[in-house]
């Protein structure tokens, strides 16, 4: 079983692309576990394998993907931005790298697109803890990962800047992760998700200083340390 875990906050613009997108590559038995962080939830999908929550209202993205983390029913876990669109095949590779039966990460590249989803370029995401410390390339909306994997990442620690790259960092260490040079998604960028654009050096220094202290310190749920 397959539990996609789409965050929304607001997103009635584009939303229903992405929705539109996901649903053909659902098998009956998988699930789109849609956790709405809006002030009021307004979103009205008619379809029996979407189930809403109402998300943590914390504020924080990072801590509504954690919130569905804990609320996935799957075997399989794949993260979802609520303005991207996917590809035929996303779910398919899926599934065929990931019935596993043991932590492992599926990583594959997408598309670059503008807000009316014209091509600009394509992501490069490359392999390693070092370099993903350094320089993270692990992008959320292009990952799915086995069930086994939850006790290594969760819960969240605190301060990471990124939950994306915690997870794909943990995977590295405790896990396996597959690397596709197959764009399998538009990501759709605009001016709504534009994140740690003009960020000054020490904060970037602040960032990997964090996320260096919680895979050294943090405490899994299988009772581990780092």
């Amino acid at each position: 079983m397959i539990s996609v875990l789409l965050a929304a906050y607001c997103g009635e613009a584009f939303i229903a692309a992405q929705v539109a997108s996901i649903l053909p590559q659902l098998d009956e038995q998988d699930e789109l576990l849609i956790s709405d962080d809006s002030p009021e939830m307004t979103l009205t999908f008619d379809d029996p394998r979407i189930r809403y929550v109402q998300g943590p209202r914390q504020g924080s993205t990072i801590r509504n993907v954690e919130f569905m983390l804990g609320q996935a029913r799957g075997n399989i876990l794949v993260l979802s931005d609520q303005d991207d669109v996917w590809l035929p095949g996303k779910l398919a590779r899926a599934r065929e790298l990931l019935s596993v039966g043991r932590p492992a990460l599926l990583h594959h590249d997408a598309y670059i697109t503008d807000e009316r989803l014209n091509k600009t370029g394509r992501t490069n995401a490359r392999p390693g803890l070092l370099r993903n410390l350094r320089k993270n390339s692990y992008t959320g909306c292009c990952m799915a990962f086995t069930r086994e994997l939850l006790p290594y990442i969760l819960p969240f620690p605190e301060r990471i800047p990124m939950h994306d790259q915690w997870i794909g960092l943990r995977a590295e260490r405790y896990g396996r992760v597959w690397f596709l040079d197959e764009p399998l998604l538009l990501w759709r960028r605009h001016e709504g998700v534009q994140t740690g654009q003009g960020s000054s050096f020490w904060q970037k220094i602040a960032r990997r200083w964090n996320m260096l202290q919680a895979l050294v310190f943090h405490k899994s749920l299988k009772g581990g340390c780092g």
